[in-house]
């Protein structure tokens, strides 16, 4: 009975020593088997896919405890999707974001404050552009992932057959106009400067702008004025400085030097006048060399011209990494562990250069002969790093999309003579206003 007491204690024994490093072992296992799965999300076309996935794999080799899953589409389908996974709270942890989105998704909450990250681990003097996810509060809402800075972008064939010299540093908007003169031809080859030129059937056009980060906006900000204050929660359209600029475009307008957006219209795409040879000079991002290129086009890019007081503005979208607000804390760690190195790995740095689809954010990288390359075009790269020292952001918010709306159809309008400067300054200005406080008011 004893004996039968002392083998049964026995083998309670064994079993719950058998357990206990059975469980330890399994512990074990665990901890060095698990990875965080950080969700990423990013717009794509094919290139820009293949090469995030091969930058991807190799953060993964030397992070293996970090395995990424991604959510990916082209723009408008990613951006859709998206904004469906936010409202449903189940979006990526980390995510590419538009330039033009981040102030949107910081006021809407969507996204985390990493002052305390970028302040202490991030190199302001290394990087490009990020400055640009600063808000009037001092608070950083993203890491840029790629640059677009605008620039004019000039047609050389155009300029030559002309007789025009090309665009220099030196270019005011009114040098800008008076080439737009001698660059606007009818159909009979006469341009705008002869007295039998006719307005009815421009074939070519010296200038063309629209949109926002291609459009006005940048003239009115040349000019001294603009459209938000630096809350972003004011309009500032009824002023002196944006009723001379609004001028300078009603001018250019009528004398059929620019497109209105009825010609813009006829070529069923903005994009595709300057494209096709039609117009000379237009505002552009950097995203743009890609098209251009593909179209064989023979231009070059100059710095924007500047405004009668010698301002200069050039429109900056810092396309950025940004964190979830609502990640667990172990994916919040990971996410900036990717961030760190796509921002700090030259190796990364150089792969997504190879896309063409953005200026790297590494200065380093920015300044290499790897981008600059004169061989390629444009040949006068170097432009958009210089413009980053004047450029601005384009009054981005959380109603941006609205806010544009407003005043690109006002200024449609306008455009067409359906009434003058001074009705579109008040219309506008009280347009913009109620976007504003629509939003801003509620919060």
């Amino acid at each position: 009975m004893k004996k039968r007491r002392f083998l049964s204690v026995l083998g309670l024994i064994g079993l719950a020593a058998a357990l206990l490093i059975s469980g330890c072992s399994s512990q074990s296992s665990t901890q060095q088997g698990d990875k965080v799965e950080l969700y990423m999300g990013y717009s794509s076309d094919p290139p820009t896919k293949k090469k995030m996935e091969e930058i991807i794999a190799k953060f993964e080799q030397s992070h293996p405890h970090i395995k990424i899953k991604t959510m990916t589409a082209p723009y408008d389908d990613f951006y859709q999707k998206l904004t469906t996974q936010i409202a449903a709270g189940n979006a990526p942890d980390l995510w590419q974001s538009d330039g033009t989105k981040v102030f949107g998704y910081a006021q809407r909450g969507a996204i985390l404050d990493i002052t305390d990250y970028v302040t202490k681990e991030i190199s302001k003097e290394e990087l490009n552009g990020l400055e640009f996810n600063k808000d009037s509060d001092g608070k950083y809402w993203g890491v840029p992932q790629g640059i677009q800075v605008g620039a004019l972008f000039y047609n050389k064939d155009l300029f030559d057959k002309a007789g025009v010299p090309y665009p220099t540093a030196d270019w005011t908007w009114d040098d800008l106009k008076a080439a737009s003169v001698k660059l606007t031809l009818d159909a009979n080859g006469k341009n705008a400067d002869d007295p039998a030129f006719d307005k009815k059937s421009v074939k070519q056009y010296g200038f063309a702008f629209f949109g926002s980060s291609r459009g006005a906006f940048n003239i009115l900000k040349a000019y001294g004025g603009g459209v938000l204050d630096p809350t972003l929660t004011k309009s500032i359209i009824n002023s002196p400085e944006n009723k001379k600029a609004v001028e300078w475009m009603v001018d250019g307008m009528q004398r059929k030097l620019f497109p209105n957006p009825a010609d813009l219209k006829a070529f069923q795409s903005n994009f595709k006048a300057f494209l096709s040879g039609a117009v000379a000079m237009q505002i552009d991002i950097y995203a743009a060399t890609t098209s251009m290129n593909g179209a064989g086009l023979n231009y070059d890019v100059a710095p924007m011209p500047k405004g009668p007081d010698g301002k200069r503005f050039a429109p900056v979208i810092a396309n950025s990494w940004v964190i979830n607000k609502k990640a667990e804390e172990q994916k919040v760690k990971a996410a900036k562990e990717w961030i760190t190195y796509w921002t700090t790995s030259d190796e990364a740095q150089k792969e997504w250069t190879e896309v063409g689809e953005a200026i790297p954010v590494k200065k380093s990288v920015a300044n290499s002969e790897m981008f600059l390359n004169p061989a390629t075009k444009p040949e006068n790269k170097k432009v958009f790093l210089d413009t980053l020292e004047f450029a601005g952001t384009i009054d981005t918010n959380a109603v941006f999309t609205e806010w544009v709306k407003v005043f690109t159809d006002n200024l449609a309008e306008l455009f067409m003579d359906k009434y003058g400067t001074d009705e579109f300054i008040t219309k506008t200005d009280q347009g913009i206003q109620k976007v504003l406080d629509d939003f801003f008011k509620k919060q």
